[in-house]
C-alpha cells in the first residue's frame, strides 16, 4: 500500500471525486479524514471506517477560516496531523455572462474554490513543515487553462489555484513538502451527469477517449501524488481529460453548445 501510516484530508467529499478519492486513499492505507458542508460527507467517513481505516467527518464551510480552524482541529485531535490534503472543494454551478454574475455571486465562488484552499493549506502546514513531510494536492480545471463560457468566477478561482500551488512549493519545497494539482476534464460526477445531454455529448466528441472520467480515476492520480513515490514532482499542474487538450477547440469557449441546452440567457 502506497499511504500506509499516512493521514489524509479531503474537503469536498460528500460526493463526486472527492467521495471516490478519499475511498481510494483509505485502500492504499491512510487514515481519512473528511470535510463538506453537505450532511453526506457523514456517509463517506462510515464508507472508510467500512473500509478498515480510522476517519471523521468535518461539517465546514471552508469559505469560512473559522470553521476550517475547527473542522481541521477535530480531524487532527481524532487522527493525528495531517500529512495530504486534498483541497476538492468548490462550486460548480454559479452559471452567468460576465456582464450578469452579481458582485456577490462571484465573490462567493472565489471564497469557496480559492480562498477555502488557501486557508487549508494554513492550517495544516506547520506540522508538514515540523515533519520536514507533506503532499498537498489542489484539485483545479482544465477551465483554469481554457476559460469556461458563463463560469468566469469559477475558471479564475481555478486558475488561482494554479498560482497557489506553484507559490506553495516555491516556499516549502524545501521543507519536504510537495504541493500539485489535478486538472480535471469532463469527469462522471454526479453533477456532470445530471448535464444536459447536448453538452455531455458535445464533451464526449471533443474527447480522444471518447468517454467521460470516472471519479476514482481522479483519485489514483491523488493517491500516487500523495506517495513517496512521487516525491520529486512539485509545483506541477496535471490534465487528466482523456486527451481532449490535444483538440484546437476548447469546449469551454464554445457558446453554441450551451446555447443549443437552452443556457442562452442573451
Amino acid at each position: 500500500m502506497l499511504l500506509e501510516g499516512k493521514v489524509a484530508l479531503i474537503t469536498g467529499a460528500a460526493r463526486g471525486i472527492g467521495r471516490a478519492s478519499a475511498a481510494v486513499l483509505a485502500r492504499e492505507g491512510a487514515d481519512v479524514g473528511v470535510a463538506d458542508i453537505l450532511p453526506e460527507v457523514d456517509e463517506t467517513a462510515e464508507e472508510i471506517r467500512g473500509l478498515g481505516r480510522r476517519s471523521v467527518s468535518a461539517r465546514i464551510d471552508v469559505s469560512d477560516p473559522e470553521q476550517v480552524r475547527r473542522g481541521v482541529a477535530k480531524i487532527r485531535k481524532a487522527l493525528g496531523d495531517v500529512d495530504i490534503l486534498v483541497n476538492n472543494a468548490g462550486i460548480v454551478t454559479n452559471i452567468a455572462r460576465l456582464t450578469k454574475m452579481s458582485i456577490e455571486a462571484w465573490q462567493h465562488e472565489i471564497s469557496v474554490n480559492l480562498s477555502g484552499a488557501f486557508y487549508m493549506v494554513k492550517e495544516v502546514v506547520a506540522p508538514m513543515i515540523s515533519k520536514q513531510w507533506g503532499r498537498i494536492i489542489n484539485i483545479s480545471s482544465m477551465a483554469a487553462i481554457g476559460g469556461l463560457h458563463k463560469q468566469i468566477a469559477y475558471a479564475s478561482s481555478k486558475s488561482g489555484l494554479l498560482g497557489l500551488t506553484k507559490t506553495v512549493c516555491l516556499e516549502h519545497a524545501r521543507d519536504g513538502i510537495t504541493c500539485n494539482a489535478i486538472m480535471p476534464g469532463m469527469i462522471g460526477t454526479e453533477l456532470v451527469n445530471m448535464m444536459p445531454r447536448e453538452i455531455l455529448e458535445s464533451a464526449i466528441r471533443t474527447t480522444p477517449a471518447r468517454r467521460v472520467g470516472r471519479t476514482e480515476e481522479i483519485g489514483f492520480l491523488i493517491a500516487f501524488l500523495a506517495s513517496d513515490r512521487a516525491a520529486f514532482i512539485n509545483g506541477v499542474a496535471i490534465p487528466v481529460d482523456g486527451g481532449m487538450t490535444l483538440n484546437t477547440g476548447s469546449l469551454g469557449s464554445r457558446k453554441e453548445v450551451f446555447e443549443a441546452a437552452g443556457k442562452n440567457d442573451g
